[in-house]
């Protein structure tokens, strides 16, 4: 009997040498330094073709490369790291030019810079730097993005009994990023690197709930009411935690001037967060509603629809109207829309005596232009002998019909124990 002998091979170092040097060649090719940035085509995980950005890349603890890509086109949600069999590197193309903005500007006129300098000029005073003007929300608008913020730094999270995968970047300390799972406590919401340390956690840790006062309960379900400067550590680690399903926003670290409202469901174990929403204690704009989530593991339910029905509850309270934080996402916008269309026929419905959009508003709290949004939305604003007139066709009242009997769960404002605070009053922080 022979024994075949099987062919010598190169080692790993020297295939990963050869590798290497095929793709700095690219590189050089293309008049680029990095593969950050450049087009690609990637094998997605349906086994499809398509072209994406490399947003990052970096080696593993075993040497194996890896890249993260944006696919072209799709949402950030799918944006994942990918091994090298899944990228066509040999097809690498170059990033996209940019317009020099600095070039643009730096182009004066002559003429206006020697009047300026004149001997007439009066003295101007130094303008101070200030910070940026907060956009009015705990989670706020981001005016760019870097490379840090565009890649998802958990892969995945476990609260409660989920594990989920985190769908956007979220500021949590770098150490975290190299485990496999971030353990968050569903009492405090602080996180724990491995099952035996979250486990010493969870015997230490005292609260059963959120640490806010409960101003709502009917059944299982109850609201907690919190405050951005009492209860700071708790709503930080929620902006953190919500970060990581919402990508129109970044963190915003001072707490103090938002109140936040957390969603539970209760059982024999305690309180299990399900969404929460924040909004200013102060708001010129009169928003009543800053950030919003409902938490992945919880969608689909009618809780999303359940706590916007909620912050319209408190603006009953209150005696006025409110309004999301604008710009809402493309979801926002679409939840909204829907909770809006359902409030106003809801009333039209049944209404037997001419009404006016601020009456409905009255009954509502939704904003005027809210209202006039949506009605134009439905198509039902009509203008008729010369005046507004509201027209509800049967397809709109049948489709009403049909929403609403999935609606099992609503706000009873008889369960609210609530009352509004000015804090207008400084005393009243």
């Amino acid at each position: 009997m022979t024994t075949v002998k099987d062919s010598p091979s190169l080692p790993n170092a020297a295939i990963q040498q050869i590798d290497t040097s095929a793709k700095l060649k690219i590189l050089h090719d293309l008049n680029v330094e990095t593969v950050d940035g450049c087009l690609v085509d990637c094998r997605m995980k349906d086994g499809s073709w398509h072209e994406g950005e490399i947003v990052a890349h970096k080696e593993t603890r075993i040497g194996q490369r890896k890249y993260y890509v944006h696919f072209k086109n799709l949402n950030k949600r799918l944006d994942e790291w990918v091994t090298e069999d899944r990228v066509r590197i040999e097809h690498l193309q170059p990033p996209p030019q940019k317009e020099d903005k600095k070039k643009k500007s730096s182009k004066t006129p002559s003429k206006k810079k020697k009047a300026d300098d004149g001997p007439n000029k009066k003295p101007k005073m130094e303008e101070k730097k200030s910070a940026p003007r907060r956009q009015g929300g705990s989670l706020t608008q981001h005016g760019h993005e870097d490379t840090i913020t565009r890649v998802r730094n958990l892969e995945k999270i476990e609260i409660g009994d989920n594990r989920i995968k985190p769908w956007y970047f979220s500021p949590y300390p770098e150490i975290l990023a190299d485990c496999d799972v971030v353990y968050i406590c569903e009492a405090c919401l602080s996180c724990s690197r491995t099952p035996t340390s979250f486990r010493r956690h969870k015997i230490k840790c005292k609260l059963s709930h959120p640490p806010g006062t409960e101003i709502y309960r009917k059944d299982n379900l109850q609201f907690f009411e919190l405050d951005g400067r009492k209860q700071r550590e708790y709503c930080q680690n929620l902006c953190l935690l919500s970060k990581l399903f919402l990508d129109h926003k970044t963190c915003y670290w001072d707490t103090d001037p938002f109140l936040f409202y957390v969603m539970c469901t209760v059982d024999e174990r305690g309180s299990h967060i399900v969404g929460y929403f924040s909004k200013e204690k102060e708001s010129a704009e009169e928003y009543n509603v800053a950030c919003i989530l409902t938490l992945p593991q919880f969608q689909r339910m009618g809780y999303g629809k359940l706590l916007i029905e909620f912050s319209y509850a408190l603006s009953q309270e209150e005696g006025k109207t409110g309004s999301p934080e604008k710009p809402l996402s493309d979801l926002g916008l679409l939840s909204y829309r829907s909770y809006w269309s359902q409030a106003i026929v809801e009333v039209l419905r049944d209404i037997k005596h001419p009404i006016s959009i601020a009456d409905i508003g009255d009954l509502t709290s939704i904003k005027t232009e809210d209202i006039v949004s949506t009605l134009n939305h439905l198509n039902v604003l009509k203008y008729f002998n010369g005046k507004n007139c509201l027209f509800l066709p049967e397809e709109t009242l049948a489709a009403h019909d049909k929403a609403m009997k999935k609606r099992t769960i609503r706000i009873d404002p008889a369960f609210l124990k609530w009352k509004p605070t000015d804090w207008s009053k400084r005393g009243a922080w």
